[in-house]
């Protein structure tokens, strides 16, 4: 029977992926509240398609390549549209979007030298999302409670952990290439 539910997952991630537009159009518009909604039930079938596809070993190729593009297209799109409504400063955009346009090139690359293996997210990579996320419901919030809060400290923290984790995948990556390569 679970053969027959396989796609659910793959349908929650093309969710989150039909979200994007309302969420960075309302954010664009100002509507805050709509907005948070819209990014709450994206969450949502984030954490949900995760655990159905672990659990219920729902897991197909499709999906390991749809998860992290919806991912990186809801998180990068959020903190380019709060960039350019100057909620964000300019080198936390850059550091933001560089690395995600980096790991989906590198990823890119070690997926078609690995015979389409998708690379494992790691810890410091997974620490690094989580921080962005802190990050903008910290925006929502002060937007949504109309309450004004440096977000300098996190806005370093973010930093920090984005480029450690992008030199760790890089690294990574360059022992696939050597592995690869000596093969």
């Amino acid at each position: 029977m679970n053969k027959y539910f396989i796609f659910i997952p793959n349908l929650l991630s093309l969710t989150r992926i039909a979200l994007i537009y309302p969420i960075l159009n309302n954010i664009f518009l100002g509507n805050f509240r709509i907005s948070i909604i819209f990014f709450i039930i994206a969450s949502v079938t984030d954490a949900l398609d995760g655990i159905l596809a672990r659990r219920m070993k729902w897991q197909t190729f499709l999906g390991t390549i749809l998860d992290p593009v919806a991912d990186k297209l809801l998180l990068s799109g959020t903190i380019f549209i709060f960039w350019l409504n100057q909620f964000v400063p300019f080198y936390i955009f850059i550091i933001l979007i560089s690395r995600d346009v980096l790991i989906l090139i590198g990823a890119s690359i070690q997926m078609s030298l690995n015979e389409f293996k998708t690379p494992m997210p790691n810890f410091l990579g997974k620490m690094t999302t989580s921080f962005q996320i802190i990050y903008i419901a910290s925006i929502f919030l002060q937007e949504l409670v109309n309450i004004n809060f440096s977000l300098f400290g996190i806005e370093i923290i973010i930093s920090i952990f984005t480029i450690f984790s992008l030199i760790v995948y890089a690294y990574n990556w360059i022992n696939d290439l050597k592995t690869y390569h000596d093969e």
